[in-house]
């Protein structure tokens, strides 16, 4: 049985999508510069703050996922005992 090929089996596809959304996210990081904020705090005001707070949360929630998986993982068959 052949393969019916997708759009995102061809790498080039995959490229072409990777280096348009790579462009859209510096798009915004420029225009952040130029936006006037309505900051409630004034760490709020600062440019790309809210792109770097998200950067550092994900990679956090990253970390802190691996060591709750030591305290939380269980053998293979430990519901089969």
């Amino acid at each position: 049985m052949k393969k019916e090929l997708k759009i995102f089996d061809n790498p080039r596809n995959v490229n072409i999508l990777r280096v348009v959304f790579f462009a859209g996210l510096i798009v915004l990081l420029i225009i952040d510069f130029f936006i006037h904020k309505h900051a409630a705090f004034e760490w709020e005001g600062y440019p790309n703050f809210f792109a770097v707070y998200g950067f550092i949360s994900c990679v956090l929630l990253i970390y802190i996922a691996k060591l709750l998986r030591l305290w939380v993982k269980r053998d293979e068959d430990y519901y089969e005992r």
